[in-house]
């Protein structure tokens, strides 16, 4: 799955929008910048993790030394730079074992920054208990999944969520495939993003910041590199950002540069339950007779205009997977 938001709709809660951000720090300002600039390195780790991912090279694209850039990482991020790289380069790992092309362990191996294929195997063991190769990767998201729902939806409200079978299309969604040019993006960051109403506070924010700067009118996006049949959810992390011309990162606003790309494309008009079964039939009926496999990009809602404008029950906006040749 990918970039929804749907914990704000399903269970009611306090609403305090807790983005990231260093609460304990007596400046606003430089609790700010700390922000952006933490975002800034995760951002680089996100599209980097083929590569070596030292602390001193992450810390200097942060700006920080690197003993205060440990701090700062860990306090913002809840764990140290090293074992959130070692994470994400394994949930990558389970997400090319689901989706992605038929590869080996070496080239996923190597594909998410593992020295060897007995290096990742090695790490792999430690982290799910089994090797790479006999991990079951259907019965881990099955689970995945019903713990996800299980935190974020009312008893009564969590079989919306329940997973579409596949090759059903209930709905008749047809996709288009469009190619996007490259983007930039100001986007605000959620971390732990399936809280009661932090995701909808993320998005009334940006819109705030948006029309100060008369930025509000470009395409809105949300989108979410985690995948929370792969990820635990209380490790999602979501941002919320509207395409411009040009922007500085400004506090907790960050810059982030989307480059060009194909994406696979379903419009949605209704409740969230609609937009779930959306991404179950492209993921396991459309995509695996399409010629296509995920791209290494987050999922994204593309909102038909602004966000929510038809309420936080109801959404019209494009569910939109990049994509590449098999």
């Amino acid at each position: 799955m990918g970039c929804m938001v749907v914990s704000c709709y399903l269970r009611r809660g306090d609403p305090a929008c807790q983005i990231l951000r260093m609460h304990s720090h007596p400046n606003g300002d430089t609790a700010s910048d700390y922000v952006q600039r933490v975002n800034r390195a995760i951002d680089h780790v996100l599209h980097n993790l083929d590569a070596p991912l030292l602390l001193e090279d992450v810390a200097r694209i942060a700006c920080f030394s690197p003993c205060h850039f440990h701090r700062v990482f860990r306090s913002l991020v809840g764990e140290p730079l090293r074992q959130f790289v070692r994470r994400v380069r394994l949930e990558r790992a389970v997400a090319l074992l689901s989706h992605g092309r038929r590869q080996s362990l070496t080239e996923i191996a190597l594909a998410c920054g593992f020295s060897s294929s007995s290096d990742f195997s090695r790490t792999f063991k430690q982290r799910y208990g089994v090797a790479p190769s006999a991990f079951d990767v259907a019965t881990f998201r099955s689970k995945r999944r019903q713990e996800w729902q299980d935190a974020i939806a009312d008893p009564q409200h969590r079989h919306l969520l329940d997973r579409l079978p596949a090759g059903s299309n209930p709905d008749g969604f047809v996709v288009t495939l469009r190619r996007l040019p490259a983007r930039t993006i100001a986007y605000l960051r959620v971390m732990n993003s399936f809280r009661p109403g932090v995701a909808v506070a993320a998005v009334e924010r940006m819109v705030e910041w948006a029309e100060a700067r008369q930025l509000a009118d470009g395409q809105w996006l949300g989108y979410m590199w985690d995948d929370p049949e792969v990820v635990a959810h209380e490790q999602c992390r979501y941002d919320v950002g509207v395409e411009v011309p040009d922007v500085e990162a400004d506090g907790e606003v960050g810059r982030l540069e989307l480059p060009a790309m194909q994406v696979a494309q379903v419009e949605v008009r209704g409740a969230i339950d609609l937009e779930m079964r959306a991404l179950d039939w492209l993921f396991r009926t459309w995509l695996p007779t399409s010629g296509y496999v995920p791209a290494e990009q987050p999922l994204f809602e593309a909102w038909i205009g602004r966000p929510f404008a038809h309420g936080h029950e109801h959404f019209a906006l494009h569910v939109q997977i990049p994509v590449q040749p098999a």
